[in-house]
């Protein structure tokens, strides 16, 4: 039997062999980006480098080199998904570093703002909300946009967070939790983070989480904030135990801490202190709806919201 090793030198030197490498290694120099990286280090390199690093230089011909064959990195056709092939030298030799492509890159980025914004029960079409989708058909409309951004280039401009948001209120069906959404998608553009509760839902589930004991877990979430976004005060069902000791101390911190709130209701101000008054016991309890709205006012900007109703058709 022949041994191994006279077999690929008997292989390597038959000449269809030989043709078909000295035929691969033309196509590979002809190769744009390999001629070009020759060029750049035409003080370094020479024939018997390119000899050695044939390998990966032919692995460099074979990957794609920018994203336009490629809808999202996980259809990616290089052998590390997501990265693109550069030359480089490396102790003699030719080598191959990967770096991010450029569809990584925005899907990366696109990753870290969605995960900017911790939503609590919102709808799915209020998360994906923009302000420049926001349609501004009437005045109070278009006076909630300029604070909105007004907010924003404050942000911007200062590199802290105002320390009071809105209280949106306006009927039902106008576009109030959108501009919630809106809001916050713009913050996470800017790597603040939000925190989106529906009210009703979260206070329903605080009273379950006395039961698992993650009360305190989930309070302490969503006071501490960097932004809060409570939609719809005003449409639950009060208990004085969710009005006292959570909404209260929500807001409570909020308004200690300096940190913006957003709120959205069907009610003005005093319609909600009205609505604040009665828990449940059928008695009005005017101090603690008091107490309540103080806070509210001290950390929100009314903002009237009008229009026509959208959910209609």
């Amino acid at each position: 039997m022949e041994p191994i090793s006279e077999t690929l030198k008997r292989v390597v030197n038959a000449p269809e062999f030989s043709k078909r490498y000295d035929n691969m290694k033309a196509e590979i120099l002809e190769n744009p980006g390999v001629q070009q990286f020759l060029s750049q280090h035409a003080d370094e390199v020479n024939k018997a480098m390119v000899d050695r690093s044939l390998g990966k230089l032919y692995e460099y011909t074979t990957q794609n080199h920018d994203c336009e064959n490629c809808a999202n990195v996980a259809q990616c056709s290089n052998f590390m998904k997501g990265f693109v092939p550069n030359l480089v030298i490396t102790r003699g030799t030719i080598d191959i570093d990967y770096t991010k492509c450029n569809q990584r890159l925005v899907e990366e980025e696109r990753r870290h703002v969605s995960e900017m914004i911790s939503s609590m029960h919102m709808p799915k079409d209020v998360l994906k909300a923009r302000l420049a989708t926001v349609t501004y058909d009437h005045n109070t409309r278009v006076n909630l946009g300029s604070a909105a951004q007004t907010f924003l280039e404050e942000v911007k401009t200062e590199g802290s967070l105002p320390a009071k948001g809105f209280y949106i209120y306006g009927e039902f069906g106008v576009g109030k939790s959108y501009v919630l959404g809106a809001l916050a998608n713009e913050l996470a553009e800017l790597r603040i983070k939000t925190v989106l509760v529906y009210v009703p839902e979260f206070l329903r589930e605080m009273k379950h989480a006395i039961q698992d004991q993650s009360l305190q877990e989930k309070v302490d979430y969503v006071k501490k904030a960097p932004v809060l976004m409570l939609d719809d005060l005003g449409a639950e069902t009060l208990s004085s135990w969710t009005r006292d000791e959570i909404l209260g101390t929500v807001l409570h911190y909020r308004m200690a801490e300096n940190l913006p709130t957003f709120i959205t209701s069907n009610f003005d101000y005093d319609g909600l202190e009205d609505h604040l008054a009665y828990s449940g016991k059928g008695e009005r309890e005017l101090v603690k709806a008091a107490r309540i709205m103080e806070r509210i006012r001290s950390i929100t900007i009314p903002m009237r919201l009008s229009g026509k109703n959208r959910r209609d058709g």
